[in-house]
């Protein structure tokens, strides 16, 4: 992946992003997690007030895809089968036939999904993990891409069931869009600049999402990175505040999430600022508190923040570990007047000199120099000391010092020849 496809996929990416911030305005940063979840084909979980564009912003997401969408509004009284698909016999051929549900789409608007019961919730366990469905002991396959884009009103919890953790470990990202701000809402008061979401037109295809996911892949990560997202996960399992923490799944997810948004974003490597951004959208739904933390009142979002803040983030601009043969290059490149080669400490690129000195790197000649080198400073700004003052040092000395170090060394001498 060089720099320049990086580039024009970005371009393209952001052309993306204008049509469907045409219908959800001033909500710019949520519309790119959104697509860069849609294009590394994860499912989105938009959890909001009433009123503030869920459904408007998964119609849009809908809309810019090039195949088919549906939309289900579940209900206390669905059933699983009004999801799937069901099997009827067909008296006029005598055989069964299989008649697909509305999941059977390219995307899938789950609306107001926790008004269904968990029977029903269940049945999108395994198109969402597989992308298949199983019905009477027959797997049938869904198109592909497959997104499932649900909502779900947190406030009014009459008559609602709670997502069960297997399948909100099954969202890539939950967002949340707020109120919007005060100039986008005279806009969408006024009517001004504001698109439906049925008049827009696709801008992806099932060819170019799997081009961008190929794309993707060749994205570089450094070790660092991968080894921050594990100890970030470790240190989730091993949080007493939390009785269930990060899954493999959800460390895989991560990985796959954080190149597409190093792509998107114009950059062929990931920064420890992507993963950063991501924790919360892609992690703070899938941690579990403890019985005590939630009488607490701690949250999800408060266990991921002491999680991720516990792992030493790796820096920005991290390198490819120095090879052994370069070691012996230090010293040569410190007498030849240059910088160098940055050490590594702790899995991190740490430049040489100073910066070596205070992370606690090398201490050997370096150390030395710049300790004679300090103390010859020293020296020159206090002066030359007293047993200096005759002969050469007085020749270092202002004129009106020389007199009054002459006059101290005549007296010294005046009083030996009396003894």
């Amino acid at each position: 992946m060089t720099a320049d496809e990086a580039v024009l996929i970005a371009d393209e990416f952001d052309g993306m992003v204008s049509s469907v911030g045409s219908a959800v305005l001033g909500k710019t940063d949520v519309v790119r997690l959104a697509l860069v979840a849609m294009l590394s084909q994860g499912h989105i979980l938009l959890e909001d007030v009433p009123g503030t564009g869920k459904t408007t912003l998964a119609r849009a997401i809908a809309a810019s895809v090039a195949g088919a969408w549906r939309r289900i509004q579940f209900t206390p009284d669905l059933l699983p089968s009004d999801v799937t698909g069901v099997t009827v016999f067909n008296q006029a051929t005598r055989e069964f036939e299989f008649h697909p549900g509305p999941v059977f789409a390219n995307v899938v608007v789950a609306d107001e999904i926790n008004r269904a019961s968990p029977k029903t919730q269940s049945a999108l366990l395994e198109v969402m993990e597989e992308g298949t469905v199983t019905v009477d002991g027959n797997a049938y396959a869904v198109p592909s891409p497959f997104l499932v884009v649900a909502t779900q009103n947190p406030v009014e919890m009459s008559g609602t069931y709670r997502l069960p953790e297997a399948q909100l470990d099954r969202f890539l990202m939950r967002l949340s869009l707020g109120y919007a701000d005060t100039a986008a809402e005279l806009a969408i008061i006024r009517g001004d600049r504001l698109t439906s979401p049925g008049d827009l037109d696709p801008t992806c295809d099932a060819e170019r999402v799997d081009r961008l996911r190929g794309a993707a892949a060749r994205v570089h990560v450094h070790d660092a990175i991968y080894e921050y997202v594990l100890r970030v996960a470790h240190a989730t399992r091993t949080d007493p505040a939390l009785s269930v923490g990060l899954s493999t799944r959800s460390t895989v997810a991560m990985a796959h999430v954080m190149r597409m948004l190093a792509l998107t974003s114009g950059r062929p490597h990931v920064e420890p600022e992507d993963v950063k951004l991501l924790a919360q959208p892609v992690w703070a739904h899938r941690l579990v508190l403890s019985p005590e933390a939630s009488v607490g009142g701690r949250t999800g979002a408060d266990a991921w923040r002491r999680s991720c803040g516990r792992p030493r983030r790796p820096r920005r601009g991290t390198r490819e570990p120095r090879r052994a043969a370069d070691a012996d290059d230090s010293g040569m490149a410190r007498r030849r007047g240059g910088s160098p080669p940055a050490r590594r400490r702790g899995g991190l690129a740490v430049p040489g000199g100073r910066a070596a000195r205070r992370c606690g790197g090398d201490r050997g000649g370096a150390g030395r120099a710049g300790g004679r080198a300090s103390r010859r400073r020293a020296r020159a700004a206090v002066g030359p000391r007293r047993a200096d003052l005759t002969g050469r040092g007085r020749a270092r000395l202002a004129p009106g010092e020389q007199h009054r170090s002459a006059g101290v060394a005549d007296h010294g001498a005046r009083a030996r020849r009396r003894r």
